[in-house]
């Protein structure tokens, strides 16, 4: 009789437990691996809206280079950390940072003011800003790294801090 009761204690721990999980919007995943899926979308959205910028902008074809490149490797990103956040059955609408700098997050005004220069200012201004927002998102995929859980999500983070640190560089010296 005793086996039964201890298969039952563990059987109403285990669906308290998916309860909680339940109740918080987090059906898996571990919460500094769902924070930061949640935080890196809506800051890689933000940087395809400034790359979409560079269309109209005449810019340089050395900043029309870059930004393609960031596009091409944000778009599957954003896939991937919505798809964590599908699986983990979390809240895949992101964090609004709301031009949070901390974050390197472009306020409404700058992209306002960024989609009304051209050619060399807007070259100038844009490289500032994106060099601002990626080191938001180095910053935050450090903070992954030395916290997150899934090894996934941690090897996504590595590959951020590598490629952005790279484009920063880049954009520091167009910018000399």
């Amino acid at each position: 009789m005793g086996g039964i009761v201890r298969v039952m204690k563990r059987s109403a721990a285990a669906v308290l437990a998916l309860l909680v999980l339940a109740a918080c919007g987090n059906g898996g995943g571990d919460p500094d691996d769902v924070a930061f899926a949640q935080g890196m979308m809506p800051h890689h959205q933000q940087a395809l809206e400034m790359v979409a910028l560079v269309e109209d902008a005449d810019a340089s074809p050395e900043v029309v280079d870059l930004a393609s490149r960031i596009a091409a490797a944000q778009e599957p990103e954003i896939a991937t950390l919505r798809g964590w956040l599908e699986e983990w059955d979390a809240d895949n609408s992101g964090h609004d940072h709301g031009g949070d700098a901390a974050m390197g997050m472009a306020t409404e005004d700058d992209l306002e003011a960024l989609a009304d220069l051209t050619g060399t200012e807007f070259d100038e201004r844009w490289l500032t800003l994106m060099i601002a927002h990626h080191e938001g998102a180095v910053a935050m995929a450090e903070e992954q790294i030395a916290e997150g859980d899934d090894p996934e999500v941690t090897a996504l983070a590595e590959s951020v801090v590598e490629s952005q640190q790279a484009e920063i560089t880049e954009m520091k010296d167009l910018l000399a």
